[in-house]
């Protein structure tokens, strides 16, 4: 009875057992679901919350791009509307010259017709003498002549010889006026067209800033630039003068840069010109290389065609060097084509003959040596090509055909008509000998001519020449141009000391 007691016991604490152990497991999996539950709910409201700030984030980048598009289009529009207005400013001056081309006009025929009317009115009073005298004027001279020489041949002499003193003195005067009207017509329309450039300014007030304070913007530009900036009456637009033709279109780009910027002050000048002097180096290489693409060349080392390209701004006797080489070379294909010679050593000895006027001028040598050893020293192998070179001015032997036919193919085009002025050459000689002159001189680091040859300003080295010594070097500058040189007038000798400090704040 005891052990089937037992056994019952046992088998009822089996049983509570495997109740509480199956409740227990019951609980665990409804934790792990809740657990499960609160994960997956946490994730969704996470991945909502990321979805929103995704979305607001897309809304400012949306919102920023549509007001910097905004902004880029009012600026656009800003643009047009100053390029229309310079377009109508265009418009407006061609209309002005028109209007005064046709005043000219008209002035011109009213007085081509009150000369006609002269010399009809002056045709009829000689046919009225002549009816009135009945007899022709000749006729009438030999009789006065005659008359004259039988009563007083001695008082006619006399009065021949004061006329004839008369008449000399007053023709010199009469050609010397002449001349002078000639000379100052002439050179002050072509000094304006060769060695000046005109900058226009968005308006007037523009002059006083590029004037500065004391002249201070204006005198740090002309040395920064070495050019002579002329402030006058002429409405908004300045003139860039000088000699040199490559300072000159530096000058032009660097002062239009500084009026459309609108910072005008000597760093920001400084600044500008060194830009522009870069660029003006890429324009002259890309002229080579368009020069030599019109001559119909290829084959060219860049080398050769960048120094090409400085003859953009090179001129002989006033004429453009580069367009000139152009000219040469098609002239020379041409001639070498009608008499069967080598047309492409002909058409590269034109194209190459000057490129020595492109080099520096204190090198040793004519142009046409210069140039013939700096294309043997870039690439150009062709011996009768070289000759052609270094033998156009006949400093030596022409040892082919095609070295004549350069030649005569320089001649051509430097002595058509209106290709070349003798005047000008003979101005930038001077010019260029005065600026020689004063780099002579130890201690000068730079020297520009300016005001068409009138003032000469030296920068000198303040190292090497201190303040006493600095007014020692003008005298004896002065001394050498009086000495050396022929000029009119007076020339003004300035020497510019000048030292800096820089350092940089970190």
């Amino acid at each position: 009875m005891e052990i089937v007691i037992g056994i019952i016991t046992l088998l009822i604490g089996a049983a509570v057992g495997f109740m509480v152990n199956r409740y227990l497991n019951e609980q665990e999996q409804i934790k792990q679901k809740i657990t499960a539950e609160d994960i997956v709910k946490g994730a969704t409201e996470q991945a909502r919350l990321i979805e929103i700030q995704a979305r607001d984030d897309a809304l400012g980048l949306t919102r920023e791009t549509e007001k910097e598009i905004t902004q880029r289009r009012k600026e656009i529009n800003q643009d047009e509307n100053r390029i229309q207005n310079r377009r109508d400013e265009q418009d407006k001056r061609a209309e002005r010259l028109e209007q005064r081309e046709q005043t000219v006009n008209n002035r011109q025929s009213a007085v081509d017709r009150r000369a006609n009317d002269v010399d009809k009115q002056h045709e009829v009073q000689m046919k009225k003498l002549q009816e009135i005298s009945q007899m022709t004027t000749d006729e009438a001279k030999e009789i006065i002549l005659a008359e004259v020489e039988k009563d007083a041949r001695g008082d006619m002499a006399r009065i021949v010889r004061q006329i004839e003193a008369e008449a000399k003195a007053d023709g010199e005067k009469r050609a010397r006026k002449l001349i002078a009207d000639a000379i100052q017509r002439v050179a002050s329309e072509h000094v304006s067209e060769v060695t000046s450039k005109l900058v226009p300014l968005p308006n007037d007030d523009m002059k006083g800033r590029i004037v500065g304070r004391n002249g201070r913007n204006i005198k740090a530009f002309e040395k920064a630039a070495g050019v002579d900036v002329i402030v006058d009456d002429t409405p908004e637009a300045v003139t860039i003068s000088c000699f040199d033709s490559v300072r000159r279109e530096i000058g032009r780009r660097a002062m239009t840069r500084l009026t459309l910027d609108g910072r005008i002050h000597p760093a920001h000048i400084e600044k500008i010109v060194k830009q522009e002097t870069k660029a003006v180096d890429k324009v002259m290489a890309e002229a080579g290389e368009q020069a030599a693409y019109d001559a119909g060349i290829s084959g060219l080392k860049p080398e050769i065609l960048r120094m090409m390209g400085r003859l953009k701004f090179r001129t002989s006797y006033g004429q453009n060097q580069l367009a000139h080489a152009v000219e040469a070379s098609k002239l020379a294909s041409i001639i070498a084509a009608e008499l069967g010679a080598d047309i492409e050593v002909a058409k590269l000895g034109g194209f190459l003959h000057d490129i020595g006027k492109a080099m520096d001028h204190n090198q040793e040598g004519t142009h046409a040596k210069l140039g013939a050893e700096f294309c043997r020293r870039y690439g150009v192998k062709n011996e009768k090509v070289l000759n052609a070179i270094s033998s156009h001015h006949h400093e030596e032997d022409q040892a082919s055909v095609e070295a004549v036919i350069t030649e005569a193919a320089d001649a051509i085009s430097g002595a058509r008509p209106g290709a070349r002025r003798e005047d000008l050459e003979a101005y930038i000689k001077r010019i260029r000998a005065l600026e020689d002159l004063a780099k002579s001189f130890k201690g000068v680091e730079q020297a520009y001519a300016i005001q068409a040859g009138r003032e000469v300003r030296i920068i000198v080295r303040p190292d090497d020449i201190d303040d006493f010594t600095a007014g020692k070097l003008a005298r004896d500058i002065a001394g050498q141009i009086e000495e050396n040189m022929q000029y009119p007038g007076q020339i003004k000798v300035i020497v510019i000391r000048e030292t800096r400090a820089i350092d940089y704040a970190k």
